[in-house]
């Protein structure tokens, strides 16, 4: 078993630790407000065909897009250089995740300092 390093005293107390978790979901919640909003309207269309949400996990926002089919797909990924613009103005340090529809792959990972031109995106 591990051991933590630190002395119990010096632990985050469980309302700490509470607290940081609900602090942190507000701040998942209003960043996916501000970035719908910092969308186009064609953009806004497209992410509401989709399931969509942040995702705050080791000091990394992650914009996790769930695609309910092929087509949906297709047109997110043709929208990843634009998302990972509008994501470079709220985190230094963030990824977008393209999942197509149950059993069509596996999901797809970007980290925004490392975005593909429109044409060298993968194809489905």
């Amino acid at each position: 078993m591990n051991q933590p390093c630190l002395h119990p005293d010096d632990l985050p107390s469980p309302q700490t630790i509470k607290l940081s978790e609900i602090l942190f979901r507000q701040l998942e919640e209003a960043t996916k407000k501000s970035f719908f909003l910092a969308c186009d309207r064609m953009t806004r269309i497209l992410l509401s065909s989709c399931h969509w949400y942040f995702q705050i996990n080791s000091g990394v926002l992650t914009l996790i897009v769930i695609c309910n089919n092929m087509k949906s797909y297709r047109q997110i990924m043709k929208t990843v250089p634009q998302f990972a613009a509008h994501l470079k103005q709220f985190a230094n340090r963030a990824k977008i995740t393209v999942s197509s529809p149950i059993d069509k792959g596996i999901p797809w990972v970007l980290n925004i300092d490392n975005a593909l031109p429109e044409g060298d995106l993968p194809s489905s």
